[in-house]
């Protein structure tokens, strides 16, 4: 017996850790219902809304700079080492100057986006693909001569041999224009498309009378010929015309013995007519990009030098083409928010993404309002729905005159109860589910009772029948 008992025990067991695993299988069919359409709505809204993601910054790209022996080329390597501690590759070409350059970024061959270009060298009209995202610094012109020609003046360079500078550079435009403007032509003078170390050479070598740059102070050309005997510097006396007739160019003072303190070089203060550097991009450069440049010229230009005073640089001031949107905005408030506190990589991400709150917020603060409500219907419908067939059953308690209709509808309560027992839901429900559970059990008692009540009435209507009958 004790065995039999036990048998019926794990039976038991058995069935309801089946009646548990199926409740448990049916559940994330029951959360697929509930949460999946919501889920399913957010998914498309974040497939349309990354549509509109901007792409990624590109990890290379090219600058266009100068000669290797002038201040551009040692600027862009100096860019380039900056931008590689966010992963950015940036290519450093050598070129003639600003001219080739800014033909560079107009086609944009060789993938240059950015270059440096001398200030008064390009016209926004020339080149409507091309934006600027500031000046970096002055770059004075510097006219040396031999000392033993009488040189006061621009006007006094007729039939001299003058270096102008090389094809395509900044400086034979700029040196150009001056020279025409006082006069100075082909005519009875001889100008030489050199410039940089090769112009150097050829004016300490006598091999010309004059020689036109425009570098940054730095270089080492303006050091060799600044210190060497035999070669002078001009001063520009009609600075302030100049300024008046061609606004690119400023008035920019050379102190006495800032070249050489020792020897005081040079021995009296100099003015010199002096252009900027612009840095200049193509306008669908990435705005990501725009940032890093704008703070790597901070860093590499801010400190200032001969003629800038510290934080003058990178200036919104002195420009040749129009200063782009997210350059003025980083004039404005500095660089984004997210750049100040995390890396590159992840700020860009964010900035790329935060389009994707749209759906966010479009989509699933409505969802929020609607999924409890929603849920709230979904586990109370496991309930409520098992009273419809309850009514109907205690409808037609009252309609049925024969027991086997009794027994049919006590099988079908028997059914209902038994799918009830086997219904999931959480325990903030229980109590709803208990009391549809005692709703079972009273319809049954009410079925039962009228079975007996139909019983006993059978009962006697078959004595009753048989008396007559005796």
């Amino acid at each position: 017996m004790g065995h039999v008992t036990a048998i019926d025990g794990l039976k038991e067991k058995v069935m309801a850790r089946a009646s548990v695993e199926k409740r448990s299988h049916r559940r994330p069919k029951e959360y697929l219902k509930i949460f999946g359409p919501a889920f399913l709505l957010t998914l498309i809204g974040f497939i349309v809304a990354y549509q509109f993601v901007q792409p990624a910054p590109p990890k290379h790209i090219s600058m266009g700079t100068g000669s290797k022996t002038g201040a551009y080329y040692p600027f862009g390597l100096q860019y380039s080492e900056i931008l590689a501690r966010d992963g950015i590759t940036l290519k450093v070409l050598s070129t003639a100057g600003s001219i080739e350059n800014l033909k560079l970024l107009e086609s944009d061959q060789e993938g240059v986006q950015v270059a440096f270009a001398q200030g008064g060298v390009g016209n926004p009209k020339n080149h409507p693909d091309l934006t600027c995202l500031g000046s970096l610094y002055f770059e004075p012109l510097w006219v040396f001569y031999r000392s033993d020609q009488k040189i006061n003046d621009l006007i006094d360079l007729k039939n001299k041999r003058i270096a102008i500078g090389k094809e395509g550079s900044g400086t034979r435009y700029i040196a150009y224009q001056l020279m025409v403007e006082n006069g100075i032509t082909e005519e009875g003078t001889t100008l030489l498309p050199i410039g940089g170390k090769q112009a150097a050479d050829a004016l300490l070598n006598r091999e010309i009378d004059v020689a036109f740059f425009v570098v940054s102070p730095r270089s080492s050309i303006i050091r060799r010929l600044m210190t060497h005997e035999g070669i002078e510097l001009m001063s520009f006396e009609r600075a302030e015309a100049y300024t008046r007739i061609y606004r690119f160019l400023s008035s920019v003072t050379l102190p006495e013995g800032v070249i050489d303190l020792k020897s005081n070089i040079p021995d009296h203060d100099i003015t010199l007519l002096a252009s900027t550097t612009n840095l200049v991009i193509r306008k669908d450069l990435h705005p990501a990009l725009i940032d890093l440049f704008l703070q790597a010229a901070g860093e590499i230009h801010g400190q200032g030098g001969v003629f800038e005073t510290t934080d003058q640089f990178p200036s919104q001031k002195y420009l040749d083409f129009p200063l782009h949107k997210e350059a003025r905005r980083f004039f404005k408030s500095g660089p984004p928010f997210l750049q100040r506190y995390l890396p590159f990589w992840a700020a860009t991400l964010i900035d790329r993404l935060k389009v994707m709150l749209i759906p966010l917020i479009t989509l699933l603060i409505p969802l929020f309002k609607i999924i409890p409500p929603s849920y709230r219907w979904r586990v109370r419908y496991r309930i409520f729905h098992w009273y419809r067939e309850l009514i109907v059953i205690d409808q037609e308690v009252g309609q049925i005159d024969t027991e086997k209709q009794y027994d049919a509808l006590l099988s079908e309560l028997k059914r209902i109860d038994k799918e009830v027992m086997q219904t999931n839901v959480p325990l903030s429900y229980a109590a709803e589910l208990y009391s549809l559970r005692l709703h079972i059990a009273y319809v049954k008692d009410r079925i039962k009772n009228r079975k007996e009540i139909f019983q006993k009435a059978s009962a006697e209507h078959s004595k009753e029948a048989g008396t007559a009958a005796a």
